[in-house]
């Protein structure tokens, strides 16, 4: 799973992905993790995923105003389309991502 910052933040945001941002500290954060990996595998060429710390580039949080984590956004071509905040199982967490996506 690729990992963004602010130098590639905007270059790999094209098209539609989903960004998961976190941090280490975080205990949802770590529950939420493999979720979104398996999920990855589900939206494998309909749906790119990424994953952001928040403590190596704030600055992409703060531009996207992430105040809990984890906090999962979905975009297209770097605008928002909806998000999710906080921890979710797996299918309760695909039912979100499908609803905002539609």
């Amino acid at each position: 799973m690729e990992s963004l910052n602010s130098e590639n933040f905007d270059d790999r945001t094209k098209g539609m992905c989903i960004v998961d941002f976190w941090a280490e500290w975080c205990g949802p954060c770590k529950m939420l993790g493999p979720v979104f990996e398996q999920l990855s595998k589900d939206y494998k060429g309909k749906l790119n995923f990424f994953k952001v710390n928040t403590e190596e580039a704030s600055d992409i949080a703060e531009r996207f105003s992430v105040m809990s984590i984890p906090c999962l956004i979905v975009m297209k071509d770097g605008q928002e389309m909806g998000r999710v905040v906080g921890y979710m199982p797996k299918d309760s967490l695909k039912r979100k991502i499908d609803g905002i996506v539609k």
